[in-house]
């Protein structure tokens, strides 16, 4: 984490901009709800105060989300927790959308990991650990389902210590776990908090002690529960390092708290953890120089673009994170890769599904920003300086799929979809250079079928998908002359992509291997850096 060079203004020292990541089933959409039910964002969990369909989980508005119970697209919230302003990005969970998570991560200044507690660390949880490890990111850790049979504490704090490599301070101590879950003794501040079973929505207890030794604690806890209570915290005393926010800050160390979401338990703790020790909105980083948030100039930069949020709006929202200065509504920006000026009206803050216009917007938020195609990942708006930020990838996709409208007549249609949805980073689309129709491309198979059932929903078009004689892609570079001799003898495996730029398309390792042996001067990679020139 970088430091600011002075003090940043009140508005933009309050932000506290982060995402959520988790392996499929932790809760993570549960703990999110929650964030929006003590934010005062909504009154009840599953249920917003805008009428429409109450009980549905507000961060998942695609109708596949709905129907599967499972995040597909990163979606940004914004809401006020005392004196704080949180922009809490939420991201898909199932791996076969990490590429979504990775860009999401590219625009948050620290991360919630949600472990469950029965289960601990799980395979995609260490997937977007390293990505935050990457990005130095600060990392707080929330052990939820501490409600139902849970593995020991220490046990669940050494998997995170051996299987991720970071210091692990307790924030939070639990009592008992499954049937017995009785709260929490809070570490960082000498309190007990009490879970209430009986409302789910309602805020714990908390009983203000003066240490583990206050007789009152004997009041609310069980004689050989309170026993190992004080044993066990005296152990993690000795052999655990209390919390230091400077390693934190620089990503060594997480501070873990334990809860149950689904019964509002240990939420609040976290949140109010996320406000005091969480870090201000960082300088982001540009081709050309970092831009610190105190910069009095607007800069920012588009992580992610979502066609048909709202099926009564058939737009396309550029999600875009604000890197410095004051945005006001109405405000003309330079669109840096066009060299064009855009006057931003209708800007939009997201609480999940629905938004409401932004008058003003600060560094470190997320706004949206509804357009016809005109933004996409990576581009840059500024007052002025043409800037470049850096760090959004794209990966080469891991399995390709022929696809073909089912109307004949309809393959124009097709096209201007596919791009859409290129675009949007929902899918790599490639045009071969023989023949006709496209090839799309993804990192996980369940993309196909998201993006199949999409086409037909948003656009009227049912499509074949049909397996491709071609196993991966690589993007094509090097020396012009080369690229040349290497594109007119390889034309079968030759396509471009939505932007245009050279693709070579595999069947085995050995294509490869070929090209690296035969053709010195040209390279083959696996990303792309989405920084538009």
């Amino acid at each position: 984490m970088q430091n600011q060079t002075s003090p940043l203004p009140a508005e933009i020292a309050r932000r506290r901009t982060f995402a959520i990541i988790a392996h499929p089933d932790a809760g993570k959409t549960t703990l999110t709800e929650k964030f929006l039910l003590f934010g005062g964002a909504i009154q009840m969990a599953g249920q917003v105060r805008a009428k429409g369909e109450a009980r549905r989980t507000r961060s998942d508005f695609m109708k596949m989300e709905q129907d599967r119970g499972i995040s597909v697209s990163a979606s940004a919230m914004s809401f006020d927790f005392g004196q704080f302003r949180f922009n809490l990005v939420d991201t898909p969970g199932h791996s076969d959308f990490s590429e979504d998570t990775y860009r999401t991560l590219t625009a948050v200044d620290a991360a919630v990991m949600v472990i469950d507690g029965a289960k601990g660390v799980e395979s995609q949880t260490r997937k977007l650990f390293e990505v935050c490890r990457l990005r130095d990111l600060p990392i707080l850790t929330f052990c939820n389902k501490m409600d139902r049979e849970a593995r020991d504490t220490f046990e669940i704090i050494d998997e995170i210590q051996e299987n991720l490599a970071i210091d692990v301070s307790p924030a939070s101590w639990p009592i008992g776990s499954g049937r017995d879950f009785l709260g929490c003794y809070d570490l960082l501040h000498d309190r007990l908090e009490l879970m209430d079973r009986a409302d789910r929505n309602r805020v714990a207890e908390t009983v203000s002690i003066s240490g583990l030794d206050d007789p009152k604690l004997a009041e609310h806890i069980p004689t050989d529960m309170l026993k190992k209570l004080r044993e066990e915290i005296e152990m993690a005393r000795e052999l655990m390092p209390a919390f230091d926010r400077e390693r934190f800050l620089e990503g060594s160390m997480t501070p873990i708290w334990f809860g149950s979401a689904i019964n509002s338990f240990g939420v609040k703790e976290l949140m109010t953890g996320i406000g005091e020790f969480g870090p201000e909105p960082q300088p982001q980083k540009a081709a050309e120089r970092m831009v610190p948030a105190g910069e009095g100039k607007v800069a920012g930069f588009v992580f992610k673009v979502q066609a048909n949020m709202d099926a009564r709006h058939r737009d396309r929202v550029a999600f875009i994170r604000l890197a410095s200065g004051h945005f006001e509504r109405g405000m003309k920006l330079i669109h840096v890769r066009s060299k064009k000026p855009m006057a931003v009206t209708n800007p939009v803050l997201f609480l999940a599904a629905d938004r409401e216009l932004a008058e003003e917007a600060w560094a470190g938020d997320i706004i949206g920003i509804p357009n016809h195609g005109q933004l996409r990942i990576g581009d840059a708006l500024t007052e002025g300086e043409m800037l470049h930020f850096t760090g959004i990838p794209s990966f080469a996709p891991e399995l390709l799929q022929n696809i073909r409208a089912g109307d004949p007549m309809k393959a124009k249609h097709l096209e201007k979809a596919l791009m859409q949805f290129a675009e949007e980073g929902a899918a790599k689309v490639f045009k071969p250079s023989i023949g006709s129709g496209f090839i799309v491309g993804v990192v996980g198979a369940l993309q196909f079928e998201v993006l199949a059932s999409r086409i037909e929903v948003e656009y009227g078009l049912p499509v074949r998908l049909e397996s491709s004689q071609f196993t991966s892609a690589r993007w094509v570079s090097g020396d012009k002359d080369a690229v040349e001799a290497f594109v007119s003898a390889n034309k079968q495996h030759i396509a471009t992509d939505n932007d245009g730029d050279l693709v070579f398309l595999t069947r085995l390792q050995w294509d490869i291997d070929r090209v690296a042996r035969d053709y010195p001067k040209v390279s083959l990679t696996a990303t792309k850096e989405m920084m538009v020139s």
